[in-house]
């Protein structure tokens, strides 16, 4: 139990360390070259469980403007998130109902990947993005967009300006956003009375099936349950009336919510809750076991790679992303064994990995270079990247997907 504990959600103080990850440096802090002879800063990066209301959290917080007011992650490099964004938007505008005389805001709307899709069928759209790099690509587009953090007060002075939305939309934001009361007191208050807030996370039933540890970087304050978000919702007067569990990103989660009574609650809310049950979310057994597999993970992994460095092997790996830094560091993973990462996006090539030290660079020096094995950092996305690097593969080169368990494809 730790002293100093108290969930964000519910304000109890009984918090359940889960796993320590160790003092971490921010999972985007991607540095130029000129950076390496400042301080990086690292900060401890740990995760507890709540045992009143199941939420898991990290505890030590980075203030949101160091994490976000430039950020790295544009959408719109991934293939698969642009399909899902298109279908989802497309779904929304059929399934609501909705026209010119509807308001759709979404919460970390990034470079406009999402609505584009609304803009192009004529239905009124605002984002909200606080990373000013991003919003400005976003603009570009001709998508309006606000550069600030969401909570209560954002949401107060949006309807007080522009009256209330049809539509919230979020999209791995929520679990960013460290008051969490705040944010969803927000969505209360942006909403008209028959409107909906759709919202998509990780979700963190899949992270303990599948010991996806590296999911845990210092932006993603919760790892949510449906276990835990229904009292949390309900604390401000809204009700989660509809849930789908999505493949993408591992495994998230999408909700559908509402004000209390405005749609009926669906079969999937309670089926949703009963699989978590079975799944141990309120099992403190559970989060022990989690946090063995991650060990082992890392044990089976540096293994493997050193194996192969003895033998000769040269090793790159492929997405220099958030997920991947905290598996780099936490493994313990440097130039010593890794030559490079490669990556799509030319906002992180010639860049390098925040505390290991990598060098980025484009995706095609994977096929140029042809270095034996590649550690697909990026593995929620494996089934996109390996269809892109066909002529590595073709070429004998072979991907080492790490998670849920070490394998070599």
């Amino acid at each position: 139990m730790s002293a100093t504990f108290t969930c964000r959600s519910c304000g109890s103080t009984r918090g359940e360390l889960v796993l320590d990850l160790g003092h971490q440096p921010l999972a985007n802090n991607l540095l130029r070259p000129a950076d390496l002879g400042q301080p990086e800063p690292r900060f401890p990066l740990r995760v507890f469980v709540c045992p009143d209301c199941w939420l898991l959290q990290i505890t030590d917080l980075v203030p949101p403007v160091t994490l976000f007011s430039e950020y790295l992650y544009f959408s719109s490099f991934s293939e698969t998130m642009l399909r899902h964004a298109r279908e989802a938007a497309e779904r929304y505008r059929c399934e609501f109902a909705l026209g010119p005389h509807s308001r759709v805001v979404e919460i970390a709307s990034n470079d406009g990947y999402l609505l584009q899709n609304f803009q192009r069928a004529g239905v009124p759209c605002l984002g909200i993005e606080p990373a000013a790099n991003i919003a400005k690509v976003a603009r570009e587009k001709g998508i309006e967009t606000w550069t600030e953090f969401f909570g209560l007060a954002l949401a107060q002075r949006l309807v007080a300006e522009r009256g209330p939305v049809d539509l919230v939309l979020g999209n791995n934001v929520f679990a960013h956003a460290p008051d969490t009361n705040d944010f969803v007191a927000g969505l209360k208050a942006l909403l008209q009375p028959g409107g909906r807030v759709v919202l998509e996370f990780p979700q963190g039933l899949e992270l303990l099936e599948h010991a996806e540890f590296d999911t845990i970087y210092h932006e993603h304050v919760f790892y949510f349950t449906l276990t835990a978000l229904r009292p949390l919702f309900a604390r401000h007067g809204l009700e989660i009336f509809h849930v789908e569990r999505l493949a993408i990103h591992g495994g998230s989660l999408r909700i559908f919510a509402s004000h209390v009574g405005a749609h009926p609650v669906m079969d999937s809310v309670g089926a949703q809750l009963a699989t978590e049950r079975a799944g141990g979310v309120d099992s403190l057994a559970r989060y022990t076991r989690f946090a063995a597999q991650a060990a082992g993970i890392r044990t089976t992994l540096c293994e493997q790679l050193a194996t192969l460095r003895a033998q000769g092997k040269r090793i790159a790996a492929y997405g220099a992303s958030a997920k991947g830094s905290t598996l780099l560091n936490y493994c313990g993973l440097g130039r010593e064994t890794l030559e490079f990462v490669a990556d799509r996006s030319t906002y992180k090539q010639g860049r390098l990995t925040p505390g290991t030290h990598l060098p980025i660079v484009a995706a095609e020096e994977l096929a140029a270079r042809q270095p034996d094995y590649t550690l697909l950092l990026t593995w929620n996305f494996a089934e996109e990247i390996l269809r892109q690097q066909q002529a590595y593969r073709d070429a004998g080169g072979r991907f080492i997907v790490p998670v849920p368990e070490v394998r070599i494809v």
